[in-house]
């Protein structure tokens, strides 16, 4: 019994030896942990876990270790290891990420997910690499419009509104319709609406749903047949520090992140629907876009976010051709 009491402590003290010696990173996102964009994280969290390759990954979600649009420079600085991030929230940093959130620029999910693998994306990832950030899964999320007193379908429906637009193009595009904008993170809607800051907002379709955003609205134009809005929103890692680990654990990351992009392109296809039921069983008006409603706010954003983009933007014609150019 001695002998065998030795030996538990012995293999005890290995295994704790082992454990204090595993690779942590630190993945931050600003959702709750019923938001798909943490279960995606959370998949990445698990699957590399049971490989069993001595590295874990601690999850920080619901803003609670950077705010919503802070992540980026800290990733780039290697301050921070991972994260779940609108990549437009960093189009202060890098102008050509305002492209990943243009009004009427991606069609439908499966188009996203051409635009995933198109050389539009690559030129977007090299200009990542520069600032020591690098792409493990890829992801595209529809959304819409809420209004707190009145349903957002036309351009005229916007005018005199006190409007959250996610991202620097649906400002200017929302602006030009006559909208006063409010710039915020998804996060920070539902207080604006509750204490009236906001009269109506866009954001997408889980977010809506996660941060009960059906508690303070009237009316919801989902993404149906006519997504207006489809916003970036990979999840990213430090690429100094994914080079510094072993093979075995950079292997361990690739192979989760293949199986967790899969899951998330599908996962983006349910949201709109069932964001549409969540909204309309909670007494929420529902109103879909028209083909010609779309019609008259993509030619507005030619008009507005489109060319500002590219005024100021260095190559951002070619950025935006490379985009429009994938079927």
């Amino acid at each position: 019994m001695k002998v065998a009491r030795t030996l538990c402590a012995v293999a005890a003290l290995i295994g704790g030896a082992w454990s204090a010696n595993a690779t942590e990173l630190r993945l931050s996102h600003q959702w709750s942990t019923a938001d798909v964009r943490h279960q995606v994280a959370q998949m990445i969290a698990d699957d590399v876990a049971a490989a069993d390759v001595d590295l874990d990954i601690k999850i920080f979600p619901s803003k609670s270790l950077f705010k919503p649009r802070e992540q980026y420079k800290p990733l780039s600085r290697g301050q921070l290891d991972m994260t779940v991030f609108p990549l437009s929230y960093a189009g202060g940093q890098q102008p050509a990420f305002n492209l990943t959130l243009m009004p009427g620029l991606v069609k439908n999910h499966d188009h996203a997910a051409r635009l995933n693998e198109s050389e539009f994306m690559g030129k977007i990832e090299e200009i990542m690499a520069e600032d020591d950030v690098m792409v493990l899964v890829h992801g595209y999320l529809a959304g819409g419009f809420v209004g707190k007193d009145k349903c957002i379908t036309s351009p005229e429906d916007v005018q005199g509104l006190q409007t959250r637009a996610a991202g620097k193009a649906f400002e200017q595009m929302l602006a030009g319709a006559g909208a006063s904008i409010a710039s915020m993170a998804s996060s920070e809607i539902y207080n604006a609406m509750q204490t009236g800051v906001l009269n109506a907002a866009n954001t997408s379709s889980s977010s809506f749903v996660s941060y009960r955003i059906y508690e303070q609205v009237a009316c919801y134009t989902p993404a149906s047949d006519f997504a207006l809005w489809f916003m970036y929103q990979p999840l990213l890692m430090n690429k100094s520090t994914f080079e510094g680990l072993s093979e075995e654990q950079r292997q361990a990351l690739v192979t989760a992140a293949e199986k967790a992009e899969a899951f998330y392109l599908e996962e983006a296809k349910k949201q709109d629907a069932n964001s549409a039921k969540v909204f309309s069983e909670n007494g929420v008006q529902i109103a879909d876009m028209t083909l010609e409603e779309f019609d008259a706010w993509r030619a507005l954003a030619q008009d507005t976010s489109y060319k500002a983009f590219v005024e100021q933007t260095p190559g951002g014609q070619k950025l935006l051709d490379l985009a429009l150019s994938v079927d």
